[in-house]
């Protein structure tokens, strides 16, 4: 519960920061150019608000929703998703926005999107100046990789240590490594001491290699024993740090890597046998293990009823490594941070490809999703990284021409701006319901593919 409500306090507070400030990007620009902002909220007030605060001798109420799917500047003589159609009826005043000039209205509409942009560029350079950035390079990780049998058709081997791909070596290993290798023509690895370059099609899906079980690549993982949990399996059998896991139902396993994939066979056997014996079969495994220093095998059976956990943790990969650390200097960290969130960016924007297939759809996540991608224990560092990719995130969603979204408007108003006359008011009211109802239904989607998850229906 502790776990769930840190990661919670998390989330609430990027994504509040994130609507006040996109919705204060739009209050901004209508204020300059004379607009009346009637409305400016955090999260959504449908029948009722939890507060409202209007100043004296001002237009703008100020307020805080009930229902946190946002936030919004309701701006006069404008048609958006409060569908205030009866203020349109009635003569255009100056101090409205559809009485202002196409290009004053653009720079209003893409207000938000822009704070979310700078905002996030601005984060990022903050984070490196503050805290400078520490990785891995994969060429530095000297046990390789562990591949799954897909990556090893093409070509790889276990213990390959990879360099780059044709455009270039590999800086850090992060996601960045997998989108890389997906539409690589090459990838260079170093095998036995020897270079050597390793083909491939230039099209894996990216989807696939991160949701296969192994994964098409993973960093190789000694099944050495790090922590004993008290009170569990591991310690019942006298497990200890330090001690190494040989075999699984007598089959050799030389890395955690393949421990778990072998633990998940047998687990998805118990799970589907067809018959009592096949299931009595699947329900215990042995696993044999050595102390520290010691040849003699200890070998344990492991009961797959209730509880299919071993109580032991394995030393994390990056723990066999020294990582890299880069300090920045404030005007250092400026364009450092730019160009990191460029590159965050581009790996999002790229990876948007894959929402329109079945596999895209299906790996769509709601608020559940979001809220899970936050650290367990409360780290600043990576609360501000996260909320800076939840502002490019953010921004780019805002920016697509959807009707409804900030993108919607701004195609209609380059379409004005273009052809010198505005669409009906007809059509702008119906395209806002369009737009809504593609936004609610791919909300809907999302948000049931987390209950799904949750409850082990869609993995």
């Amino acid at each position: 519960m502790e776990i769930f409500l840190i990661k919670l306090l998390q989330f609430i507070m990027a994504i509040s920061l994130l609507v006040l400030l996109h919705e204060g990007g739009h209050f901004f620009f209508a204020k300059l150019f004379g607009v009346r902002v009637e409305k400016f909220y955090l999260f959504f007030d449908p029948w009722f608000h939890l507060f409202e605060w209007k100043p004296k001798n001002s237009d703008t109420a100020y307020g805080v929703g009930w229902l946190p799917l946002g936030g919004y500047c309701k701006i006069a003589g404008m048609i958006d998703e409060s569908m205030d159609t009866e203020q349109m009826k009635q003569p255009e005043q100056p101090w409205e926005f559809r009485a202002k000039p196409a290009w004053q209205r653009l720079l209003i509409m893409i207000g938000g999107v822009l704070v979310n942009f700078l905002l996030a560029m601005l984060i990022y350079s903050m984070v490196l100046f503050v805290w400078g950035e520490e990785f891995i390079t994969p060429k530095d990780m000297t046990m390789g990789m562990k591949f799954n049998i897909e990556a090893k058709q093409y070509g790889f081997k276990d213990h390959d240590i990879l360099i780059g791909t044709e455009k270039g070596d590999f800086r850090e290993f992060d996601v960045d490594v997998y989108r890389e290798t997906a539409i690589a023509r090459e990838v260079r690895v170093l095998r036995n001491g020897k270079q050597t370059t390793v083909s491939l099609p230039g099209n894996i899906s990216l989807i696939d290699m991160l949701k296969s079980e192994p994964r098409f690549m993973a960093p190789f993982m000694p099944a050495v024993v790090d922590t004993v949990l008290p009170g569990t399996k591991a310690a019942q059998w006298g497990m200890r740090k330090g001690d190494r896991i040989y075999a699984v139902n007598g089959v050799k396993v030389d890395s955690y890597n393949e421990l778990t994939d072998v633990m998940g066979r047998q687990t998805d056997l118990f799970m589907t046998a067809q018959t009592h014996q096949d299931s009595l079969n699947a329900r215990y495994t042995s696993i044999a293990f050595a102390h520290e220093g010691s040849s003699k095998l200890i070998t344990v059976r492991l009961s797959l009823g209730n509880d299919m956990k071993f109580g032991f943790v394995p030393k994390s990969w990056a723990s066999y490594y020294t990582p890299s650390h880069v300090s920045y200097g404030f005007f250092e960290s400026l364009p450092s941070g730019i160009r990191y969130g460029i590159n965050e960016l581009k790996g999002y924007v790229g990876d948007m490809k894959y929402l329109f297939s079945s596999d895209g759809a299906r790996n769509l996540g709601g608020f559940g999703a979001i809220g899970s991608l936050f650290p367990e224990t409360w780290n600043w560092h990576r609360f501000w990284l996260m909320t800076a990719w939840l502002s490019i995130v953010l921004a780019f969603m805002n920016i697509l021409p959807i009707p409804a979204l900030d993108g919607g408007h701004v195609l209609f108003l380059l379409y004005e701006i273009i052809f010198r006359r505005k669409p009906g008011e007809k059509f702008l009211i119906y395209a806002e319901y369009v737009g809504i109802s593609l936004l609610l239904l791919l909300m809907v989607v999302a948000n049931l593919n987390d209950i799904l998850r949750y409850f082990g229906i869609m993995y």
